[in-house]
């Protein structure tokens, strides 16, 4: 007979936090400025006060990040990236932001949660070691072995920690998108065994490094918490980086053949006095 699964003495009935990573939750509004004209100059400023405060005591939240954006297009106008442990805090964070103008000021046009997670197709050591004897010829018990074994594991740890607990960047150019793999009968992602679908993502990494230094990317898994697999954020000085490896990812047969996308959301990340002259506020 099965038992029911017992919790933990030390678990927070108020918190929900994963065993690894963070909640992530990507919030774009349109600025109702019918009812904001409705404001007096006093109100206006007082709605303008509070979200400053609401933004800055989110920041200064343990294991939380906040990100604001001018978006671009009339898809939305302002937009939020809330990185934070508890989706308790979650829930509580991104139901301030949406009121914090007044109650009919900001109105959703589209979200997305997801979580931080590790690429179960990353190289594992054994795999690592393997390589470097295939290719390179070296030998288990060298010196030249292993010193790029403790250079591959410090370069992981830090890969790891890079995939879970991110520190965004103040890179100015914002894009956000879902994706999943197709699993149509043609082309199902999830028919194919483990070392195929390891080689076609290995490819589309390679593919992602070219891009060091000139994009930022940040990919947070979505399955079951909302209507796609993934979600995409890139970041990048120059929104013509954005355009070019969207672009040549798409030749990547991990794309090619198995990728399906959303809509693309692109904004600005600008200081806070700023963004609220660019949407009119």
């Amino acid at each position: 007979m099965s038992h029911p699964t017992q919790i933990p003495a030390h678990t927070d009935p108020d918190r929900v936090i994963p065993r690894e990573g963070w909640h992530v939750i990507h919030l774009f509004y349109q600025i109702d400025r019918a009812n904001w004209a409705l404001y007096s100059d006093e109100e206006q400023l007082q709605a303008k006060t509070d979200l400053t405060a609401l933004i800055q005591e989110i920041r200064s939240t343990e294991a939380t990040q906040l990100l604001a954006f001018s978006m671009v297009t009339p898809k939305a106008d302002i937009a939020f990236m809330l990185l934070t442990a508890d989706l308790h805090q979650a829930n509580r964070f991104e139901k301030r932001l949406t009121m914090s103008l007044g109650p009919d000021i900001l109105s959703p046009v589209y979200s997305y949660l997801s979580m931080t997670e590790l690429s179960e197709y990353t190289t594992t050591e054994e795999q690592y070691v393997e390589e470097l004897k295939a290719k390179d010829g070296l030998t288990d018990g060298s010196e030249e072995l292993t010193t790029r074994i403790e250079e591959f594991r410090a370069r992981m740890k830090k890969y790891n920690s890079d995939r879970l607990y991110p520190n965004m960047p103040d890179w100015p150019v914002f894009c956000f998108y879902n994706m999943s793999k197709r699993r149509n009968d043609g082309n199902n992602w999830f028919d194919l065994d483990f070392e195929t679908r390891r080689e076609l993502m290995l490819g589309h990494a390679k593919v992602g490094r070219t891009f060091a230094g000139r994009v930022r990317q940040l990919i947070t898994g979505s399955t079951g918490l909302d209507e796609a697999e993934w979600g995409v954020t890139l970041f990048a000085h120059n929104s013509q980086d954005i355009k070019e490896i969207v672009y040549e990812m798409r030749f990547d047969k991990a794309s090619a053949l198995y990728g399906e996308f959303g809509d693309f959301y692109i904004g600005l990340q600008v200081p806070l006095d700023e963004l609220f002259r660019r949407v009119g506020l």
